[in-house]
């Protein structure tokens, strides 16, 4: 339910139960001069557009009905010749399932109450300004105080160089302090400031543009229906390994990987009815035409679990693409992670898939553990730090 006023916009996020609407959330904010200057139809679409941006998580996937009391915005959202700034608006709205209806202002009570302030004890409107902020907006903020800075630094530290995450880039490092439910204003820019003073991203070398391969993209319906499997190695001996067998699924983007003192056809046929087991059994895998994959051991485990065997283009890498961006991303991740000891890097090869399957995947818009287990992954530095909050208070009120 949206509402706006002279100087003053309101918005209630509500759900029907049983017949009754039931409130959720309030909205409320002052315009600025700027705004309070707009015609009636701007003011009226200004306060829906506010209402999506501020209530957009519950939003953003579900249809939504808004109730409005200016009844030209049914007819503006499909009209084309608006000005610019309503069609701005318009284009945003559109990223939703929207339905606008009309209601009088009488029937709207709650939005209209919330942009307007009445002084009982004045005859006309007390125009004060109202605070806007917001539950999702707050939640799990570090306040800027000694001990807050100190402890903004200390779990962005733990996002980037921890045991588990990887020394991702700065936008991957704030999505997994995001997904931890901690905020501070300054955390793009605190973020860029960590990558830069890390000694050991700043020893690899950066790969450019024209250092990436072209991808062939690989239609895949189902998750688990199609696999790309390749070796990594030989690397320096750990515990008797020298390669890794890596395999991607191309949907999820998740990573399989087992560290291995060989690479002949047991030890993949091996691999992979590991797979089988846990994953089920995928309709095809692409790997490319080394002898490990050609061969009758491994023609046999196709046959006999009804998989296609495809292969990649004889020196064109790209065809599997998306096992290539794999194997090179667990291998950053693992050169800044293994330190001075280079032959110990079967031992990291697990806190390297961690950081792998949790770090943010822009093809499918989160991270690979989100959408195998449909839940975001509780990380380390969000249980030692939430467990941080309520010892503090204990220990001040002792």
């Amino acid at each position: 339910m949206c509402d706006a006023s002279d100087y003053a916009v309101g918005a209630v996020l509500g759900q029907r139960k049983t017949k009754h609407f039931q409130p959720i959330h309030y909205a409320s904010k002052t315009m600025t001069n700027a705004q309070a200057h707009y015609t009636t139809t701007e003011k009226e679409l200004l306060v829906v557009v506010y209402a999506f941006e501020k209530f957009w998580p519950y939003l953003v996937v579900s249809k939504t009905i808004v109730y409005t009391d200016h009844s030209d915005l049914k007819y503006l959202l499909a009209k084309q010749d608006a000005k610019p700034r309503l069609l701005q608006w318009i284009l945003l709205l559109q990223e939703f399932d929207v339905i606008i209806r009309d209601k009088k202002g009488a029937e709207n009570l709650a939005a209209d109450h919330l942009s307007r302030l009445e002084n009982p004890h004045q005859s006309d409107l007390e125009k004060k300004e109202i605070t806007e902020t917001f539950l999702l907006e707050t939640l799990r903020m570090v306040t800027f105080c000694g001990d807050s800075i100190q402890e903004a630094i200390d779990i962005i530290t733990a996002c980037h160089n921890g045991p588990t995450e990887g020394h991702h880039c700065a936008n991957y490092i704030t999505k997994k302090v995001f997904d931890s439910d901690f905020y501070w204003p300054t955390i793009y820019r605190d973020a860029h400031d960590m990558v830069k003073s890390c000694d050991s991203c700043q020893r690899q070398g950066k790969i450019l543009q024209k250092d990436k391969m072209p991808q062939n993209a690989i239609q895949v319906c189902e998750i688990f229906d199609v696999w790309g499997i390749d070796f990594m190695g030989p690397f320096p001996s750990s515990r008797g390994n020298k390669y890794i067998l890596i395999a991607v699924d191309y949907l999820s983007k998740w990573v399989k990987a087992k560290e291995l003192p060989t690479n002949d056809a047991r030890v993949i046929v091996k691999f992979l009815k590991s797979i089988f087991a846990r994953f089920r059994t995928p309709c095809a895998i692409i790997s490319d035409r080394g002898t490990h994959f050609c061969n009758d051991q491994f023609a046999k485990v196709m046959i006999k679990y009804g998989v296609t065997h495809r292969l990649s283009t004889a020196y064109h890498p790209q065809t599997s693409g998306q096992v290539e961006v794999s194997k090179r991303g667990l291998k950053r991740i693992i050169e800044r992670t293994v330190g001075e000891n280079r032959a110990s890097w079967s031992d990291k090869l697990d806190d390297a898939l961690w950081a792998f399957r949790t770090a943010f995947k822009t093809p499918i818009g989160c991270t690979p553990y989100k959408l195998v287990y449909g839940k975001a992954c509780h990380l380390p530095v969000e249980l030692e730090h939430k467990a941080s909050v309520p010892v503090k208070h204990v220990i001040f009120r002792l």
